[in-house]
């Protein structure tokens, strides 16, 4: 089921409490005084005039903060729909002015391979920083020990000697944390 068929069951859903409500509320002011006392005369139970009044009140209390509690499950289901789709929007938003250098690198027809390089680093540079920006890190493997919680041993290097048992002998891919987040592990290869 689509998000919109769901948006629109919600507000449906809303709509006819709503209408139940506004219904009750209407029926309880249509009831004269002479309605009130007619029912009060056939109570078995020996309520007072006033315990049913307190009763209607408690009722109507309830309708409403069942209403109202409707409508606040409805908005936040669609504040978090909201969020899912548009929760990559800062990020989106910083990485465009890197997309906008390489245009600009790749529009530009200069054959020197000294400026390419340098507009290249240039670029990865600013890309780096922006990722920093936003949160994200790389996860430092030189001369660090072994840790599954931020590493994955892609292969074992046997006869590295004892100093370099279960220390990372070199990074294959480097891996990457958001605020404190492990979103990729690092792959590297391990000293046995």
């Amino acid at each position: 089921m689509s998000k919109k068929n769901k948006n629109i069951e919600l507000e449906d859903e809303e709509t006819k409490l709503n209408e139940e409500a506004m219904n009750d509320e209407t029926a309880q002011n249509e009831t004269s005084d002479d309605n009130v006392e007619t029912d009060f005369d056939k109570e078995t139970e020996g309520e007072t005039k006033e315990e049913v009044n307190e009763a209607e009140e408690w009722k109507d209390k309830y309708i409403r903060l069942f209403a109202e509690f409707e409508n606040y499950k409805k908005r936040t289901l669609k504040e978090k729909t909201e969020l899912i789709l548009n929760g990559g929007e800062k990020t989106i938003t910083a990485i465009l002015p890197i997309l906008d250098d390489f245009e600009r690198a790749i529009a530009d027809n200069t054959e020197d391979v000294a400026a390419i390089k340098e507009g290249f680093d240039l670029i990865f540079k600013k890309f780096l920083k922006t990722l920093e920006g936003i949160g994200v890190s790389k996860i430092d493997t030189e001369d660090k020990d072994f840790n599954v919680d931020f590493h994955e041993a892609i292969a074992m290097v046997p006869g590295m000697g004892d100093d370099k048992k279960g220390k990372i002998i070199d990074c294959v891919q480097t891996g990457y944390m958001l605020n404190d987040k492990v979103i990729r592990h690092a792959k590297v290869a391990v000293g046995q």
